[in-house]
Order: structure tokens, then sequence, then C-alpha cells
């Protein structure tokens, strides 16, 4: 069991070596976090979605923008549709499960926000929806996905794919690349300190 419990560490950090060593995949990240620092610094927010783990992750990095990632300042604005169980319910009976994200972001997404669609294998129908209301609407698009980006890499302004074909190693690394973007923004935005 030690040694299993050792692999599963050492496909976690290999899979963060890849991107470490990816040049192509850090210059997209450091993207990301430009146009999210550029974002804040106007009055716009970020809106995030996605489907099981990846939901969990989507509100956990709006969480650390809204309440506080590394210091006390301002809450910054950011939204997980994956959380109003009244909408998911109302949307899903009345529209399809495929329309639960999509259905939120043309009511509550602006011109000029960034929405983040979370998909380890980069084809859930839901968040591929939620893209296409998003250029209709002038969103940004960021895809967090693995394996080869399916359908939303094609269609996302920017496409964050995991070098990976393991769900879980997918989902560990799209947490540390939020962590990541929650600490720029929140650096960036307050850099000369908190008022």
């Amino acid at each position: 069991m030690k040694n299993y419990i050792k692999n599963q560490i050492k496909e976690s950090y290999e899979t963060k070596q890849t991107i470490y060593s990816d040049e192509k995949l850090l210059d997209k990240i450091q993207k990301v976090c430009e146009l999210c620092v550029k974002l804040y610094k106007g009055s716009n927010k970020t809106i995030l979605a996605g489907n099981g783990g990846s939901a969990a992750d989507a509100q956990h990095i709006a969480a650390e923008l809204v309440g506080r990632y590394g210091f006390d300042r301002p809450s910054i604005p950011s939204l997980a549709l994956t959380t109003d169980t009244s909408n998911l319910t109302a949307i899903g009976n009345d529209y399809g499960y495929d329309k639960v994200f999509s259905r939120q972001l043309e009511g509550m997404g602006q011109d000029g926000d960034i929405f983040i669609g979370i998909s380890t294998s980069g084809n859930s129908k839901n968040i591929i929806n939620a893209f296409e209301v998003a250029k209709d609407k002038n969103i940004t698009t960021i895809a967090l996905t693995g394996k080869d980006g399916g359908k939303m890499a094609s269609m996302a302004d920017i496409a964050l794919i995991v070098p990976s074909n393991s769900t879980p190693r997918i989902q560990e690394s799209h947490i540390l690349i939020g962590h990541i973007i929650c600490d720029i923004i929140e650096k960036e935005i307050f850099a000369n300190g908190v008022n």
C-alpha cells in the first residue's frame, strides 16, 4: 500500500513538473493572470463553472477572490454558477442540465467579464453551451481542461490544458493554477497595500 501511495504522489509531482517545463502553457497562465488583473482594475467580474470536482474547484477559486487568498483586503467580485440550487434545479428541470450554466451566464454575465469553464475532458456540454453564450455577450472565455483539451480548447479564448489523462492529476493541477491566478490578482491589485 505504501508504494501505491508513493506512486500517487510521484504522478502528481511529475504532472506539475511537466507544467513547470512547458513554456507555452506558462505563457498562457501568465496571459490569464494579466487579463484578470486588467479586469479587476475595471468594474467587471470573473464567473466560473464546472461539474463534480470541477464544480468544487470553481467554488474554491471564487471563494479565494471574494473572501481572501493571502492577506486581508477588500473583496474581489467572483461568482461560481454551481452554488445556487434553486437556479440549478429550476433551469435543469425547465431547460435541461445542458443549460444550467448558459442560462445563468445569459442573465448575470456582462460585456468585459471573464468566464472560466472547468472540465477535465474539455467536453462538458453545459460548459460548451456557456462558452457559446459568452461569445455572444463579449465575455472572455478561459478553459481549464486536461487530456487533449476536448471541444472547449478550440472554443476558448485561452485554453489551459493540463498535460495528463488522469482526472485526479488534472484536478490537482487545476487548483494549483487557480491558486496562482488568485495570488497574482491579489498582489497586483493591492500592490500598494490596502487602504
